[in-house]
């Protein structure tokens, strides 16, 4: 079996404070894995050591055809190859990070244009067509400030999107929405899901992990607690601290 995702013996710091401690994990192309468990735990630094925003200490990333191996006099990746890889590893933060001078259309062909030298008129053609995908057709001349927030979250995953990566990484994508516009973005994440796009989310929305995940991993104070099919994990957790995390999210209904 070829993983799409292969992560092996991650490690990293912030001065005194280790966030991951030998982090292991393996990815199927097609497959969901969503990461959950409490704050600090880890979680968002694991996402940005994935696509090299975070440099990690030791162990090794590979991603599709791609492999970095980090620490033990190992050579750092260069620019160039930091922006190749990147580019096949869509990412989408909390923070929607879109260009406020660029009309929505200009946001997501910007990638392409860019970073890859498409023609113009080819990336507009592909904007404009994952801008329907994602449910606004009706906005690629508006600017981002006359979108909501649940609107400008689609238009970062379509940016994304216009790269053609192999792999989609969510930060809490949905953490910084207000509750009734939660529900859009996590309908273009269950489309790329059911379209077989491999992706690992960071996530607090459990039902949605439950339904949508094909796997889910626990974490907490930088190490992998448990890990397996999405549902055991949540409705039947094995470890402790999984249980009393995951009873948070239970007792709330």
């Amino acid at each position: 079996m070829s993983y799409r995702i292969e992560v092996t013996g991650l490690r990293k710091s912030f001065g005194t404070l280790t966030v991951l401690r030998d982090i292991s994990l393996k990815v199927e192309p097609g497959q969901v894995v969503a990461l959950i468990g409490p704050s600090g735990s880890g979680k968002s630094t694991l996402l940005r050591c994935l696509n090299l925003l975070v440099m990690p200490e030791g162990g090794q990333v590979r991603i599709g055809g791609d492999c970095f191996t980090f620490g033990g006099g190992s050579k750092m990746p260069g620019t160039k190859e930091q922006a190749r890889f990147r580019s096949n590893t869509g990412m989408v933060f909390q923070h929607f990070n879109l260009f406020p001078h660029m009309t929505v259309v200009q946001n997501v062909m910007e990638g392409p244009v860019s970073v890859k030298g498409m023609p113009k008129r080819e990336a507009d053609a592909i904007a404009r067509k994952l801008l329907a995908k994602v449910g606004l057709s009706d906005k690629v001349d508006v600017f981002p400030n006359k979108l909501s927030g649940g609107q400008k979250q689609r238009v970062a995953i379509a940016r994304a999107l216009a790269m053609e990566p192999e792999v989609m990484l969510f930060d809490e994508a949905t953490s910084a929405l207000d509750p009734e516009l939660v529900g859009e973005v996590l309908g273009v994440m269950r489309d790329l899901a059911a379209e077989g796009m491999t992706m690992i989310i960071v996530t607090h929305e459990i039902s949605f992990a439950r339904e949508v995940a094909d796997r889910v991993v626990f974490m907490r104070d930088g190490v992998i607690v448990e890990e397996g099919p999405a549902r055991e994990v949540i409705d039947t957790p094995q470890q402790e601290a999984t249980r009393t995390f995951l009873s948070h999210f239970h007792n709330r209904g």
